[in-house]
């Protein structure tokens, strides 16, 4: 489905008929599109976005068009330009890169490349058009950008157009000759060229074409407007060459601007006060549709692409109409951004909407607008929205009770607290002294919800549970208001669902009996947000402690109700466990269906982050079966600082972890559990820092380092045994049974033996019910071979090894069996198939359809 993120070219009409067809231009581009990228680079006039957009119209390539404006020098409102132009009208893949986010680090870079591999089909070529490059000035940006044209996509070609070279680094493709020029001695019009164009217009030009060539050194904007000014009947020596040497605006005004009606002047310059021109947008701004219909006829410097369904403003139109916009009264520029802003909102642009808001100063609509943002946003988001909230007018708070609300949400997502606390608290102080209306009904129910929040989330270190009577006192207040308001839909989930970091005896009991207090006045206020949540940390207590029937029956729960409400995370995290119960149990069957729930999840575009959950879900899944090779890419790459907020961060760490050590990778793992991040997001909670203590005592041993690992054991044992967590330890298997070994071998393990012994024999039972999963799912890869093809299901796994390159060595490790084993098991294959050597095996194995050929 090539069309997903690129949209195809199917018209050939052009919209501007007055351009002339350059063959030589389509020449030197269809030549230039053979290499990865190139650069359009010439001044302002030049024709550079006309060229290449006649060129891309007229050959059968899929097209995407960025048209950058200086605005997009913000990272979320370029990125959600971005996705405009890349996944125009498909709304699973803008779903999929909006929710992806702009990519600020490299993980967040390879969950976005992950999208275009899906969707590009190799058998097609596509085009990526950069427009007004040269716009660009934030770092950011300009890294993504460099990240994005150097990827190997064989089929894509980057076409970058602006007026000076791009402040990129691209010396490697410059070097290895992957970037193709066009440049402004390119652009420019031939003599010949001028011909045709004049001839084309039925313009005389009443001098000697070698002085205009000279005058005009082929500017294509000059020598357009001189085709005007002699088509308006101007003398050929006033208007051509001296027109050439005066301002180019004058001639702007007298050629192009002034001949239009006076309506349609006003509303191009109320065009300049916005930087993207969708045709419904237009349309709403139109005071007639008059007004449209002369609009198409400036088709000189104003054209309709029928494929974004947008125009296009030359820019050198529209500077001059910028100049000119203190020709509006300020009620004028006033409903313009209102207009533009309520268009953006609705079509899922809030942060263009916030923009235009701030501009019209409908504070009302704006904090309407930011309210319905996610409860937790980008660092870069929350510090940009509470600079944008500190310039507005201090009268507006008074107006607008979501004001202070959303105040305070920005500053406990950038973990100021303190301030948080102290702004609420003298909000509720004041207002709860009025008389009740419902402007402080909304404001105080607000504030209270958002006190239980900032006690709900810090508790993990406070170890106060004390967010009950805020979260009822927000209910209180939400019952009195005579109306109902717009809420958080879906509730967030940190890494663990227990919110406790003290190991002391009956700690997560404390918190699961707040938590269940909680729920009824949270969904009640928030349209059944958090709903089945309780059920899910009681799921996750007991799973821990090994009462795996309990955590069922509370997983079961907690599944049910999350999908009564819509509550994707809870849905997603009740899955989880059930997958890690049923694989405990060897009940594969049942682990399928939980896999194949997971997937449907995919399919819901309102779930914001279904695929980075996904991945991590079943990334964890398949580093238990020993199937790495599954894991999304970017869950694979070296830790780095996360994008991410830490309700995702520490599953993500988890994972990453479990991965390097799986890749013998200790050094860098034990670098990602140490990390200042991870203290916050997985390390806060007493589960994180078991599981991270166990990690640890794996790595250090596996390094040598027996009296740190059996430290880090130590700790992890006395984190976990007031509370007899100990599925923190037995679900990790082999690692943990060999490490247990080793602490029974030493004499001064200040651990209890029979605890040691007791969790040696729970993982080593875990870890033979994971080897017999891993050979359930690998032979499931192959059902008709096994059956008909004579090998067991351990030859199968061998030879599936084999056909992979894994070396005798690693198969062993793979399968956990002997090297001796697979050795033996290696010559049955060769016997069974009649193969001579490894090569041989494969080749039989293909041909007899018991592996496939990607095998």
């Amino acid at each position: 489905m090539p069309n997903q993120f690129f949209h195809s070219n199917v018209s050939m009409e052009r919209s501007n008929q007055s351009y002339l067809e350059r063959p030589r231009l389509d020449r030197l581009l269809e030549e230039a599109i053979q290499r990865p990228m190139v650069i359009v680079t010439a001044g302002a006039g030049y024709g550079k976005t006309q060229a290449v957009y006649s060129f891309v119209r007229k050959y059968n390539m899929m097209t995407a068009w960025l048209q950058l404006s200086p605005q997009d020098n913000y990272p979320w409102r370029f990125w959600e330009n971005f996705v405009q132009a890349a996944a125009y009208n498909n709304d699973d893949t803008r779903y999929g890169l909006a929710h992806t986010g702009f990519p600020e680090t490299k993980r967040q870079f390879e969950r976005y490349l992950a999208i275009p591999r899906k969707v590009v089909n190799p058998g097609l070529k596509y085009i990526f058009v950069y427009d007004d490059l040269h716009l660009i000035q934030d770092k950011k940006i300009l890294r993504f950008l460099e990240q994005t044209l150097t990827s190997p996509f064989p089929s894509i070609t980057s076409i970058l157009i602006s007026r000076t070279e791009p402040a990129l680094d691209l010396g490697s493709m410059e070097a290895q000759g992957k970037i193709a020029r066009i440049t402004e001695m390119d652009l420019r019009f031939s003599q010949e060229e001028i011909i045709a164009y004049y001839k084309m217009q039925h313009i005389d030009p009443g001098w000697n074409l070698s002085d205009l060539y000279r005058d005009s050194e082929g500017w294509a904007f000059a020598i357009h407007l001189v085709g005007l000014s002699l088509k308006n009947g101007a003398a050929a020596t006033d208007s051509g060459r001296a027109s050439l040497r005066s301002n180019i605006f004058p001639l702007i005004e007298r050629e192009v601007f002034s001949i239009n009606s006076r309506g349609l002047q006003k509303f191009l310059i109320k065009l300049s006060l916005i930087d993207h021109y969708p045709v419904e947008l237009i349309a709403e701004l139109a005071p007639d549709q008059t007004i449209i219909e002369e609009l198409q006829q400036v088709n000189s410097f104003i054209r309709l692409d029928t494929y974004l369904d947008e125009y296009h403003i030359h820019h050198l139109f529209l500077e001059f109409l910028s100049a000119r916009q203190g020709e509006l009264s300020e009620d004028e520029k006033k409903e313009v951004y209102t207009k533009a802003a309520r268009w953006c909102a609705v079509h899922d642009l809030r942060m263009a909407a916030i923009g235009y808001f701030e501009k019209a100063g409908a504070y009302g609509e704006l904090f309407d607008t930011v309210y319905t943002l996610p409860m937790i946003v980008q660092e870069r988001t929350a510090q940009f929205l509470l600079e944008l909230m500190d310039r507005a007018p201090q009268e507006m708070y008074r107006q607008y009770p979501t004001a202070w609300i959303i105040h305070a949400r920005m500053l406990f997502t950038l973990g100021r607290f303190d301030k948080a606390l102290a702004e609420l608290q003298g909000v509720i102080k004041e207002y709860e002294s009025l008389p009740p209306s419902a402007f402080s009904d909304r404001l105080l129910s607000g504030c209270y919800q958002s006190l239980g929040f900032i006690h709900f989330i810090t508790c993990v270190h406070t170890r106060q549970y004390d967010f009950v009577p805020y979260f009822e006192r927000a209910h209180t207040y939400y019952q009195r208001l005579p109306y109902a308001i717009a809420a958080l839909r879906v509730a967030g989930l940190s890494s663990y669902i227990c919110r406790v970091g003290s190991p002391e005896k009956g700690e997560m009991e404390r918190f699961i009996e707040a938590t269940a207090q909680a729920i009824p006045c949270l969904t009640a206020t928030m349209d059944g947000c958090y709903y089945g949540m309780d059920d899910l940390a009681r799921t996750e207590l007991a799973y821990f402690r090994g009462k795996l029937e309990e955590a069922e029956k509370f997983a079961r729960t907690a599944l049910a109700k999350s999908r009564e409400q819509a509550q994707y995370e809870i849905e997603t995290r009740s899955l989880f466990y059930l997958l890690r119960i049923n694989l405990a149990w060897g009940d594969y069957g049942e682990v399928q269906e939980i896999l194949k729930a997971l997937e449907a999840q995919l399919k819901v575009t309102e779930y914001v982050n279904r695929q980075i959950f996904y991945d991590i879900v079943t990334g964890w899944f398949y580093l238990q079966i020993r199937q790495a090779g599954k894991l999304a890419p970017w869950l694979t790459n070296d830790f780095e600082e996360s994008e991410l907020n830490s309700l995702i961060h520490g599953m993500e760490t988890l994972v990453r972890t479990k991965w390097q050590v799986f890749e013998k990778r200790y050094p860098v793992a034990l670098a990602a559990l140490g990390d200042r991040e991870n203290q916050y997001s997985l390390g806060a909670f007493l589960l994180g820092k078991i599981t991270t203590k166990v990690l640890e005592a794996v790595c250090l041993k596996e390094l040598d380092d027996k009296e740190g690992a059996l430290a880090a054991l130590t700790e992890a044992y006395t984190l976990a045994e007031p509370n007899a967590l100990d599925m923190c330890f037995i679900e990790i298997g082999k690692d943990v049974r060999t490490l247990v070994e080793m602490a029974l071998r030493e004499k001064n393990c200040a651990i209890p033996r029979p605890w040691l012994e007791k969790i040696r024999r729970g993982a080593s039972a875990h870890a033979q019910r994971l080897f017999e999963a891993a050979e359930h799912f690998r032979e499931q890869r192959h059902p008709p071979a096994s059956r008909g093809s004579g090998l067991s299901p351990r030859e199968l796994a061998v030879l599936t090894g084999l056909s992979q390159g894994l070396t005798r060595e690693e198969i062993a490790e793979d399968s956990e069996i002997s090297i001796n084993t697979v050795k033996s098991v290696i010559r049955n294959v060769y016997n069974k198939l009649g193969a001579v050597n490894r090569a041989d095996a494969v080749r039989i194995a293909v041909s007899k359809g018991i592996l496939k050929n990607n095998e």
